[in-house]
């Protein structure tokens, strides 16, 4: 049997990690997800999805993300319930496995290596990258 899940979208909050009493890593967060069509009016609708992540997941999220940050999540689908005032109730979320980061992190965020005029961050402490032409590759 297959449960498999993946989405793109957009974090619609701030992520808020928080610990279980275990020191578990655990975040609770909502995905805008653009629909592929249009409606009537010509306009884009979006799902809001609800996620659930755990562990070094979580930490990743709440670590490099903010609100609005266009993320790719591969997870499960995941129906649970609870009693509320003696009704019955139904949560359907996507718990996340892996999360992908598809945006660089923003220019506001501190990074020492970080060159202001073109928004390029080297790990090798500030160099500038490579300038190459086509001709210069060798494939």
């Amino acid at each position: 049997m297959i449960n498999n899940v993946v989405l793109v979208g957009r974090l619609t909050a701030a992520p808020d990690l928080r610990k279980t009493p275990n020191g578990v890593s655990s975040l609770q967060g909502t995905l805008a997800v653009n629909r592929n069509f249009k409606n009537q009016n010509g306009e884009r609708e979006a799902d809001f999805i609800n996620f659930q992540a755990w562990r070094g997941t979580a930490d990743i999220i709440a670590q490099y993300c903010s609100k609005g940050a266009l993320i790719g999540i591969t997870g499960r689908l995941q129906v649970r319930s609870y009693e509320k005032n003696g009704e019955r109730r139904y949560v359907t979320e996507v718990i996340a496995e892996t999360v992908t980061l598809l945006e660089k992190r923003n220019n506001n965020q501190n990074n020492q290596n970080s060159n202001p005029s073109n928004g390029y961050n080297s790990p090798f402490g500030g160099a500038n990258p490579l300038d190459l032409s086509d001709d210069d590759l060798p494939f």
